[in-house]
């Protein structure tokens, strides 16, 4: 008899997990809204209920009998995926830490109980109370409970500052918004996968953003060009923080900076896959180890150690009116060999405030970095 895996979420975003599932001959029950859900044609099972609707989720997935419960690149379906695992006894992060994952305060406030080196923070949860006295300006303002950039801008003096809170309030599902002082250097993320506690460090990631004011991401390279010894401080710190937050299951993606000094500070950790292509396509490109296949297993109780089995490059460029150069690349993308896929999804290029904002993007794999 086929496993049963359930899948929050139906957006392009969960697409890989789906088809993956399907390859594996797993059975596939996919919950989302239906608008915009390309997950429902290829999804054995579809159900139109809100991913945040997770008492309603829980009963069908009891109905079911799923063996499995999962999500990828999306940080509000973590909640359910916890929320439902617990109740059933399937393998999932603790439902009670659920919040400190996808919450950008509590994590902080996580982080520092643990002493995780990440950025000086404060909440705000109106415009009339909080408390910034000490902050060294420029700072970044976010949403608490977002993801893709959405309402993130870095503020340059006092003059701006409420405007951006209004706008990563007006963002964030609970209405609240983060302030932290800005740390200049290279953006890197860390891809990793767990099981029963133990984390295995997939791979390191550089990240290029638009840079200020929205730092929106337009490329990611693996491996990383850190030096070799700055790549064993980030992984060490990497593990504590995992352990900070009780990530125990499935996947992780962790932001972090190193300042021109070398000081290293954790911006942030997802409990799920990264995006943009990074957890779905490059890992495997760049290590050979099939990612998506590990975060089903763990779902299912499978389980196998990662074995790295590839040393190549691989990444990814997106296509906006910033680097409106590659229009030309991913229409004719067949020409160059090193390019693996590609897509134009917007016919019009604009100025990127928040991924949703790009309009295609090229994936490459390459025995050195490819660039265009």
């Amino acid at each position: 008899m086929k496993k049963k895996l359930a899948i929050i979420g139906g957006s392009y975003l969960q697409l890989p997990i789906v088809k993956k599932a399907n390859e594996m001959d797993i059975e596939t029950h996919c919950f989302s809204w239906r608008d915009g859900a390309v997950c429902a044609d290829v999804a054995d099972f579809f159900y139109p209920i809100s991913i945040i609707e997770k008492e309603e989720i829980l009963k069908k997935c009891q109905e079911i009998s799923i063996d499995g419960i999962t999500t990828i690149a999306s940080d509000t379906a973590v909640v359910t995926v916890n929320y439902v695992a617990s109740r059933m006894g399937l393998r999932s992060n603790p439902d009670e830490y659920s919040e400190v994952t996808t919450n950008k305060y509590k994590m902080r406030q996580c982080f520092l109980d643990n002493d995780v080196p990440s950025p000086k923070f404060a909440l705000v949860e109106n415009l009339a109370h909080y408390q910034i006295v000490g902050f060294k300006f420029p700072l970044i303002v976010k949403p608490t409970d977002r993801s893709g950039s959405r309402g993130v801008e870095k503020v340059l003096d006092p003059v701006q500052l409420e405007e951006a809170i209004i706008r990563a309030q007006n963002e964030s599902f609970e209405h609240k918004a983060i302030i932290e002082e800005f740390v200049t250097g290279q953006e890197i993320s860390v891809e990793s996968i767990s099981n029963e506690g133990k984390h295995t460090i997939l791979q390191i990631t550089d990240k290029v953003t638009t840079g200020a004011p929205f730092f929106v991401e337009l490329e990611h390279h693996q491996p990383s060009s850190l030096p070799e010894d700055i790549k064993d401080r980030v992984r060490e710190i990497v593990l504590k923080a995992l352990d900070a937050l009780h990530i125990q299951y499935g996947a992780s993606h962790s932001e972090l900076k190193i300042t021109e000094d070398g000081d290293i500070r954790v911006i942030e950790i997802g409990a799920r896959m990264g995006g943009d292509f990074i957890g779905s396509d490059l890992v495997r490109l760049s290590t050979g180890y099939d990612f998506l296949k590990g975060v089903i297993e763990v779902a299912l109780g499978e389980f196998h150690k990662p074995q790295i089995t590839k040393h190549n490059y691989s990444g990814v460029y997106f296509l906006s009116e910033e680097k409106k150069h590659l229009k030309s690349v991913i229409e004719n993308w067949r020409d160059y060999p090193e390019i693996v896929d590609a897509e134009i999804t917007d016919s019009v290029l604009r100025r990127i405030e928040c991924s949703g904002d790009r309009s295609g993007y090229l994936i490459y794999e390459s025995s050195s970095k490819f660039n265009v």
